[in-house]
């Protein structure tokens, strides 16, 4: 183990500090926080997919003993109105999709709680609705932008004509499935008013963003509110927006002050109303000369979205800058469906949006009769072929060929369904990944010096399991030119100082910067020799290299997959992803992150699919029974590398997010790799053993 107090900075490989107190059960998770007096809420959910509630009757409920109060959209605290219409739950009856929170029951235990969920009886205006998703719908429609505020569209010479005259071509849809986020902690709050202060106990992945939008909805002021979230188990996007279960408990203690109401939703739940990855289908077209070079690019996206409030995933952006091309198209259409409204979810964009082109970049390598790997480098860009901007790094080139010699990849068959062996289909495949250098500016970080050598760093950032608790301190001990046991790390509150959220692989970004401007600040004021409580508070400062170069990580995912000849049956033997994503403050954690997103990568290649049922406008397998999510016997072997590389644009530590970018490629690879094991190109995720039937 080792030693606390050696003098560790950027690069260690340090264990997590947190790490011993989650194993052994101490860090408390949002709902385990320690509150007197607790009372327990269960929701009550629309039973339909859209209408009006005309009926609410709670007698038999409310006659429960231990019931402390019922919630209903006929009987409310009222909030602000006009703010988000996700979030203003229970102040009309209208129903927009199956599962809305339409009430809910508070009690003195969960148990009671629901059982009287289930004994208040509601009567519905029923509306036929429509949930229907397909690209042919005639009523399709292009949003003013993605998410968050990209171009819908984009157009750069002709692709049309490009394509018709090029030498090679490819011309496909790809689709991609309804995906819910289930972390292992589910999405849980805890709220209670003491005097004229809220208290959240939520998780979260943002602190201070979810106290701004509970003050907005409820007319607070924002020192009002207080959030804490000291510990998340998992979030993958789905907690980096507030959902209407925290709005539902804080309604609830509105009604009961003084008393701590604690909700978490049950998985089934989950799949309700906290958000999920749109489907998508994807037209992509790719044209060529005979020896490989792109001419045209184009990836037309129809996605689906909800009535109540719109999300445009940025599904498109991948195939705008991912690789050279004269003549290069994308776009995104919305059906709007009486559905929940979608969201963020691991590599929102990315992750769906490179799935398609990649495989399309493998069949246009068997078009051109050239090796996948040395397709993706003849298509190397100069320049970001979107901005026209220098890249401030790009060494995806390096990732593959790095990539490629660990893997063996050309000791590989030439041709697709050429290795039965034991009974199996053996193949490879590759694909490249990428993901942005995102940041936002406000965040802020105070540096205090403790006395006897260590010193305190507090901002409100919030650790989903990415190792926050950890990295962050590296970097102050590194701005500060300590060792690493000489400083300690606060996070998680609101009482600390400001903090943007721990999403788009942003959080070691904005949050390290902070914390480096207030390292340097102290240093400037005080010296290598301060008293004991000099302390400093500074903002992230604004980065002069945005806007002038184009800022991304890279990978490359290798994958070996064996195919049962007789039932199909797909197994991922092989992972390797080798990644290109400025300095590695962490070894350890930076690992654990990769090798996560890329067994995520596998889930949706093999697994994950929410299945709606159009006639009721619901997800019917939800809950884990029938929605796989891979488990260690799903994953053989699985290995992340990544290589030395300098960038000293990104931001002061010159790291880039790696939280997201290990889920990118890997569907991609999979579906590759199963194609040069039988011959069946897959364009429709999950690959299931039906694929290959016929």
């Amino acid at each position: 183990m080792t030693n606390p107090l050696e003098p560790l900075v950027m690069g260690g490989v340090i264990p997590r500090v947190d790490g011993i107190a989650k194993v052994t059960g101490r860090a408390p998770y949002a709902y385990e926080q320690l509150v007197e007096r607790p009372v327990y809420l269960h929701p009550v959910q629309s039973m339909i997919a859209l209408g009006r509630v005309t009926g609410f009757d709670a007698a038999e409920a409310s006659a429960l003993k231990g019931v402390l109060a019922v919630l209903s959209p006929f009987e409310a605290p009222a909030l602000t109105s006009g703010t988000d219409p996700e979030l203003e739950i229970l102040q009309s009856p209208d129903v927009a999709f199956r599962g809305q929170l339409i009430g809910a029951v508070v009690a003195e235990t969960a148990e009671t709680a629901r059982q009287a969920a289930g004994l208040i009886s509601v009567d519905y205006e029923v509306r036929e609705h429509d949930t229907a998703f397909s690209a042919d719908r005639a009523d399709l429609y292009k949003p003013e932008v993605v998410n968050p505020s990209f171009a819908t569209d984009t157009l750069t010479g002709d692709p049309d004509k490009a394509f018709a005259s090029a030498e090679r071509a490819v011309d496909a849809v790809y689709t991609t499935p309804m995906y819910h986020n289930n972390p292992m902690e589910p999405h849980a709050t805890i709220a209670v008013w003491s005097g004229e202060t809220l208290t959240l106990y939520d998780s979260t992945q943002g602190v201070h963003p979810l106290r701004g939008t509970i003050a907005a909805l409820f007319g607070l002021a924002e020192d009002a509110v207080r959030v804490v979230a000291p510990f998340v188990g998992g979030g993958f996007g789905s907690k980096g927006k507030p959902h209407a279960n925290t709005v539902l408990a804080v309604l609830a203690a509105l009604r009961l002050p003084g008393r701590a109401v604690k909700f978490a939703l049950t998985r089934q739940q989950m799949f309700s109303f906290v958000g999920y990855r749109t489907p998508t289908i994807q037209h992509v077209r790719l044209g060529a000369d005979a020896s490989g070079r792109l001419t045209s690019i184009s990836n037309d996206v129809v996605e689906q979205t909800a009535k109540l409030k719109e999300f445009a995933e940025q599904t498109g952006l991948p195939a705008r800058s991912m690789y050279a091309a004269a003549n290069r198209r994308t776009s995104h259409r919305l059906a709007a469906l009486d559905v929940a409204v979608p969201s963020w979810m691991r590599a929102p964009g990315e992750c769906p949006g490179m799935f398609a082109p990649e495989v399309a970049m493998d069949e246009l390598a068997e078009a051109c009769r050239m090796d996948p790997v040395e397709l993706r480098v003849r298509n190397e860009p100069d320049v970001d072929p979107e901005s026209g901007l220098p890249f401030s790094s790009r060494n995806l080139v390096a990732c593959l060929r790095d990539g490629a010699h660990r893997f063996g990849w050309y000791s590989r068959q030439p041709l697709p369904r050429s290795a039965l062996h034991d009974g199996c289909w053996w193949g490879t495949g590759v694909a490249s990944s990428v993901y942005p250098v995102n940041q936002s500016p406000g965040s802020t970080a105070t540096v205090r010096f403790l006395g006897k050598g260590r010193y305190e760093v507090r901002i409100g950032a919030v650790d989903i399991g990415t190792g926050a608790w950890t990295v962050l301190g590296q970097i102050a001990a590194d701005a500060l030119g300590v060792g690493y046991g000489d400083v300690s790390v606060d996070i998680g509150d609101t009482n600390l100082p400001w903090a943007s959220v721990a999403g788009g692989s942003s959080g070691t970004t904005n949050w390290g910067s902070a914390i480096v401007a207030a390292a340097r600040a102290f240093r400037d004021k005080y010296g290598t020799d301060p008293d004991r409580g000099s302390e400093v508070t500074a903002a992230q400062q604004d980065n002069p290299n945005t806007g002038r170069y184009a800022m991304y990580a890279y990978g490359a995912q290798f994958a070996e997959v064996a195919v049962d000849a007789d039932t199909g049956e797909v197994r991922v033997t092989r992972l390797l992803g080798v990644f290109a994503a400025g300095r590695i403050l962490n070894p350890r954690t930076a690992r654990s992150q990769l090798i996560g997103g890329m067994t995520m990568g596998l889930s949706m290649a093999l697994h994950e699919h929410s299945v709606p049922d159009d006639r009721f406008g619901f997800v019917v397998n939800h809950d884990f029974a029938d929605y796989h999510i891979a488990s260690c016997a799903d994953v053989a072997s699985v290995e992340a590398q990544w290589i030395d590389e300098d960038d000293p644009y990104v931001n002061p530590m010159g790291s880039k997010g790696i939280g997201e970018i290990g889920i990118v490629g890997t569907a991609a690879a999979i579906a590759n790799a199963v194609y040069h094991a039988t011959g069946v190109r897959v364009r429709d995720l999950p690959i299931t053993a039906d694929r290959f039937l016929g």
